[in-house]
């Protein structure tokens, strides 16, 4: 009874003392939340057209942001090279239709599974080639990211909300609501969500499913690309990110894999949940909380709801 107390009390008790400290880690989760439901949503957007998870979307990521400083480092304006990087993820969407999807229509969901695992992989490659190993700072002021820091005043001290990761919260919720539209209100949501449903018979109504993949991974190379510019303006650029990208999966069992809401909401879950509890019981357990509790979670999930939130449960008859 008195380690269940000094547990699962001692922290919330402690917690009503501070209330401070609770909003900071409860903002700080919530920012990286936002951040998690952004990359979750390129995710979903592939996922909604293939049938597959794509492994790649965690580099795309890093290539993204790795290509804008790369960019600006050889001497081209920032927003130049923001406008190139926007052309560099279309013609990566457009090689992959051509090169990786189109051979492999109507093939089976794991050969596609392992033609991302083969994606990420040459995309690791080919970027530690043009862009070296080492962590790169983003160019934050160059694109016009605030800076500094915004405090409030709480009972019993200050709350400090830092500028970018206000300018994040809003990018990303923005990002979200204009993709979330854009798929659900106009005519190639619908064909997007014809294509998710049965490749054959989306191709018989006369849609075509290379032009469908090629816009879907579009929109998911915007995502990454805007997910590690910001990542990247609140930390240094490098192939890490790929590991935070991957916190996605634990989001997506929240979610559901074909759910924009449920990328939303799963990443607000996560990302709050993870904060509060490395905060409150990371010192108890020696720390690095935050790196497996969202897994943990995934797996609850996956025991009494494996459709997730927002998933469609599927029922099969025999």
């Amino acid at each position: 009874m008195e380690l269940a107390h000094k547990i699962f009390v001692a922290p919330f008790w402690e917690m009503s003392g501070a209330p401070d400290l609770f909003l900071q880690v409860l903002w700080e989760g919530f920012v990286a939340g936002t951040l998690y439901s952004l990359i979750a949503l390129g995710f979903v957007l592939i996922f909604k057209a293939s049938g597959v998870f794509n492994f790649a979307q965690g580099i795309m990521v890093v290539f993204g942001a790795l290509s804008l400083v790369g960019l600006h480092q050889l001497g081209v304006p920032a927003w130049v090279a923001l406008a190139l990087c926007i052309g560099i993820m279309f013609v990566l969407a457009w090689t992959v239709e051509r090169v990786v999807l189109r051979p492999l229509v109507n093939q089976p969901d794991i050969i596609l599974f392992m033609a991302t695992i083969g994606l990420s992989s040459f995309l690791i490659g080919l970027g530690e080639f043009i862009f070296g190993g080492e962590p790169k700072t983003m160019i934050t002021a160059e694109l016009g990211l605030p800076s500094g820091a915004i405090d409030f005043a709480v009972a019993g001290g200050f709350v400090s909300l830092q500028k970018i990761d206000i300018a994040a919260a809003v990018m990303s919720a923005v990002l979200v609501t204009v993709l979330a539209v854009f798929f659900h209100k106009t005519r190639i949501g619908r064909a997007l969500r014809a294509v998710a449903d049965d490749h054959q018979a989306a191709m018989s109504v006369g849609i075509t499913l290379q032009q469908i993949w090629v816009i879907v991974w579009f929109a998911a190379g915007i995502v990454a690309l805007a997910t590690g510019i910001m990542w990247g303006a609140r930390s240094d650029v490098s192939f890490a990110l790929e590991i935070v990208a991957l916190k996605a999966l634990p989001v997506l069992i929240l979610g559901g894999f074909t759910s924009i809401p449920g990328a939303i909401v799963g990443g607000l879950i996560i990302g709050i949940t993870e904060k509060l509890a490395e905060f409150y019981w990371g010192p108890l357990v020696g720390g690095s909380i935050e790196t497996w509790i969202p897994y943990f979670i995934a797996l609850l999930f996956l025991w009494f709801r494996p459709q997730g939130l927002f998933g469609e449960k599927i029922i099969e008859r025999v």
